[in-house]
This record gives C-alpha cells, structure tokens and sequence, in this order.
C-alpha cells in the first residue's frame, strides 16, 4: 500500500506531528523485539495471603450526582481515548503503555482522595507490589488491548491480591483475580488435586476479563461492572432496582453498599492516577520493559517441578512464581500441557527436555483408592511412609481416605507411563473422619431391659449384649453396670442423668479408657455460604 494515499480524513483526530512520525516509520513494525527483563522475578511467599488495607474512616457524605440509565445488556466494545495511540508509537515502558489505554471515567471524590493518600504514605509496599507484578503485566495489557477493554483494568490486582497470585483471603478467595471457588468453575478454572487454575497467569487472566466484559455488558457502566466483581451481579442489581424505586439516581456513587465495595473502585482509581503521574505523588515506578516477560513451552510428559525447573535453568521460587497452580510436586502433562518460562530461559529448557526425549522426569504417579482405608493402609500399599504420604497429599490426622480418592504416590521403577487424563483432570482427595469411640459405664433400672437400656441411648439390643458379653434375653438387676460405646462427643451427654417417666434413681456413671475405631458413616458435610467470587 502507498504510504501517501493516506488523507487526513482517513485519521481524524490525529496530530501532525504523529503524522510525520507515521510517514517518517515507514509503517515499520514499533513492537520491539522480545529480550529478557534482567531485574529477578519477585513473587510473593507460597503461602501467602492477600495483603489486607485497612478501612478507611468514613469520609463526608458526598452530594448526589446525576441519575444514569443502566444500558440493557449487550456486547460492547470500548473506544480507548482519542491520545490512545496502540500500535503506532512504542512506549518504553509498561507504565505508559497503560496510561495510553486509560478508557474508564474518572472518579472524583472524597473517598479517591483518601486512598490516594493511603498509597502514597506508603511507597514501600506500593513498590514492593508494583514489582510483584512484573512477570505479569504485560501480559494482561496484551489481553485488554486484543479485546479492545480499558487499561485500568490490568491495575486490578493491585487492588485483588497485591499482584500475589498465591494470595487465599478468608473467604477462600485465590490468585491474583481473587476467584471464589464457585465462580471459578463457572469461568471453566479446573480445581482438582493437581492444580488449581485460579492461580494460573493464563486462564486466571482469561476468566477475570471473560467476567468483567460480561458485567460490563450487563450493567453498562464500568463502575458497577467493577462492584459486581467485588459484591456480585445480583447484589448490584438489587441495589439499582432499590435507587430505581425510590427515585435516585442509578450510578455507583449513589449505591447503597458494603464499605468493602464502596472503597473498591476508588482504591482503583487512586492506583490509577498515581500510575498516571507518579511524580505528582512523590512515588517511584520500577522500570518495567514494554515487552513479554515469559513464553509459553508445551510439555508431552509428566515432569517433578524440581526437574521442570533445573531443566529451565531458574529457581524453584522463581519458576513457582510463573506456575502458581501447582498443587503437588508433579506437572501432570495430561492436564498442564505447557508451562511458563522466562523468555531467554524457555529456548534452554527446550533443549534440555530434547536431550531427555528418553529418560524418566517424574517420580510421581497418581494412584485411586480401592476402598475406604487409612493413611497408614494407604502407605503400606504404596510402599510410602503415613508421614510423607499425609505431607504430600495434605491428609490431615485422625482421617480416613476414601474409596475413589486419587493419592500422589511414588512411581514405581517399572512404570514408564504419563498420568491418565481423567485422572489428572478430575483427581479428587475425599477424606472421612476417624470417629473415637469411647466406653461409658451405665447403670440399669428396675424394669429395664436390654432392648429398653438400647434405645435409651440410641444402640441396638444386639451391640449391647456384644459389648457386655450377654444373651440377647438376659434379666437385668436395678443397678447393674453395662457398658456403652459412643462416639467421644457424646461421652458427657451419655453420662447424665437419664429420667425413666419421671422416676427412679440417678445412673452412676464412670468413664473407661479410649477405644478407637472407624466411623460407621461419615460426619454431615457442614454448610458452606455460596460467595460470588
């Protein structure tokens, strides 16, 4: 194409300035080429969890702004600002690359204020999280931009989990998008023995932006998109119908909320305008380069994440930094097809695995549970120690595995073959208590019977003559000592006093010592409360 056939008709808006540039480039590719970010990956801790601002106090109560109509639902694509300029000048850092794509409406209020100064009084963790986010962010920006969504959204995880994708808050939240298991699954994140992709960069990434484009086209506002991702879609649309009713106006200043919802987008915004003038705050950017930190390497073959990493040449803690979802000490290549790797570091890892087309690189196979058994069953079986397999497969003491469970184990010499897919795809670990029964001493009454004593204390007839080593038909004395076994929550319940119709002695009752013995069934599962996110 004829650079000059253009007219400034065909770039409205454009500068003359950009113009020359543009003619200048020759329409030569800006993006530069792929080198390696030499400043070290900087993840959080494994077991870390989101770094917690506290609340702010309550600031004045704000004027009402206009009422704004909520768009009815639609596929919407952003326009980025007439200065967004993607693709036709290249940006030395990562930082103006985002300020380039801000879309969003700015916020301006008391609130934004207030967590402007929050941040900027504490340079120290807003750069310990703005490096956090090194290995990551160019490649959320690349996200947003291929959807055409705006910049700001990639400072989300600032706000989310600091940039930590290992971060768990207490509502079982995890990664850096902060992904409820629930609504996890719902955005296809697999969650199994394995690996749990909320914490995967890729698919975390992929299902965060999925969520937030669809609350978007929800709610038509992308403030009220962002509270939905905070407190839920029905509970901002129940706030909206409640403004509606009463005649308020319908925008996300005006929403009745929880705190921890009415500071979340102007936490976002304060982290937005410090990003667009750093300097204004008194705050250093680290430098963070305008191209891909890591690449994509695909894997044909179960491999220890020990040896993954040696293989790559990097660290362990850096290469966890890059392949959070790991749950065990395995890549399972049915389920995890490729890895990440940093970008130099990916072509060294490729050559290594070539030369080890034929060797062996787990030492880790997945195992299914035949039966209900104990840990210590298990070992044996497996030829492990009760220690290393609880540590490996977090089984907890005093239970039982269940029947169907899938366990990590060793791999025995003579099994060469990778994980099966189902299994690495849906490895499950089911878990049962070991109930402790104990022995408790009653006392009969006059009239009773074994039938009577049974149902008394919700046994049967016939474990009670077991237990005490009597016939099914035997007459009991008023006074006479049997002994019960009951689960050990129920020992002081048992040793109380029982009334017959109103009448008759208190039962003396002793305790015996401890007999342990399996659940005939397992505990109710307790209910849990069904999060958003």
């Amino acid at each position: 194409m004829n650079l000059f056939s253009f007219s400034l008709a065909n770039i409205p808006r454009f500068h003359g300035s950009l113009l020359l540039a543009l003619i200048l480039s020759g329409c030569a590719s800006t993006t530069p080429a792929p080198t390696v970010d030499r400043a070290p990956i900087q993840p959080a801790p494994v077991a870390a969890t989101v770094e917690q601002v506290p609340s702010a106090p309550t600031p004045p109560v704000l004027a009402p702004s206009s009422a704004a109509a909520v768009a009815t639902p639609s596929d919407r694509e952003v326009d980025l600002k007439v200065n967004a300029l993607m693709g036709l000048q290249a940006q030395t850092d990562i930082w103006e690359r985002i300020r380039m794509g801000f879309a969003m409406p700015d916020l301006d209020n008391d609130l934004v204020r207030n967590r402007e100064v929050w941040y900027a009084s504490r340079p120290d963790y807003f750069l310990r999280m703005t490096e956090r986010s090194r290995p990551y962010i160019f490649h959320i920006v690349e996200e947003l931009e291929r959807r055409k969504m705006p910049t700001e959204l990639a400072l989300l995880p600032f706000i989310e989990s600091a940039f930590n994708p290992q971060a768990v808050s207490s509502a079982k939240a995890a990664g850096m998008w902060q992904f409820m298991p629930a609504t996890g699954k719902y955005f296809d994140l697999k969650q199994n023995l394995f690996r749990d992709e909320r914490r995967d960069v890729l698919e975390s990434t992929r299902a965060a932006l999925d969520y937030l484009q669809k609350l978007y086209n929800m709610f038509g506002d992308w403030h009220l998109a962002l509270a939905a991702y905070n407190w839920g879609e029905g509970s901002v649309g129940r706030a909206l119908a409640r403004n509606r009713a009463q005649g308020k106006p319908l925008t996300y200043s005006d929403l009745r909320m929880p705190d921890e919802t009415r500071f979340y987008v102007p936490k976002l915004q304060a982290v937005k305008n410090i990003i667009a003038q750093p300097e204004a705050f008194k705050t250093v950017l680290p430098l963070i380069q305008n191209h891909p930190f890591f690449k994509s390497v695909p894997i044909d073959k179960d491999i220890d994440v020990e040896m993954a990493a040696k293989l790559a040449n990097v660290s362990l803690k850096d290469f966890k930094a890059l392949n959070p979802a790991m749950n065990r000490p395995v890549i399972l290549a049915a389920g995890t097809p490729q890895i990440l790797l940093p970008w130099d570091n990916a072509t060294v890892f490729e050559n290594n695995l070539q030369s080890r087309a034929n060797t062996r690189l787990s030492s880790w196979t997945a195992w299914l549970a035949p039966r209900t058994m104990k840990a210590e069953d298990v070992a044996k079986e497996v030829g492990m120690s009760a220690e290393q397999l609880r540590a490996v497969n977090g089984i907890p003491p005093r239970m039982l595995v269940k029947a169907g469970s899938t366990l990590l184990v060793h791999r025995p010499h003579q099994k060469e073959n990778n994980v099966a897919e189902h299994l690495a795809d849906n490895g499950h670990l089911l878990l049962a208590p070991e109930v402790v029964l104990r022995k408790v001493f009653i006392s009969a009454r006059q009239g009773d019977t074994l039938a009577l004593l049974a149902a008394r204390h919700g046994v049967t007839a016939a474990n009670l003559a077991t237990w005490n080593d009597l016939k099914p038909n035997v007459k009991l004395t008023a006074g006479k000592k049997l002994a019960v076994l009951v689960p050990s929550k129920e020992t002081k319940r048992l040793s109380k006093t029982v009334p017959a119709s109103g009448k008759g002695k208190k039962p003396s009752s002793t305790q015996a010592k401890s007999v342990a013995k399996p659940a005939a069934k397992p505990a109710p599962k307790s209910t849990q409360r069904t999060a958003q996110r």
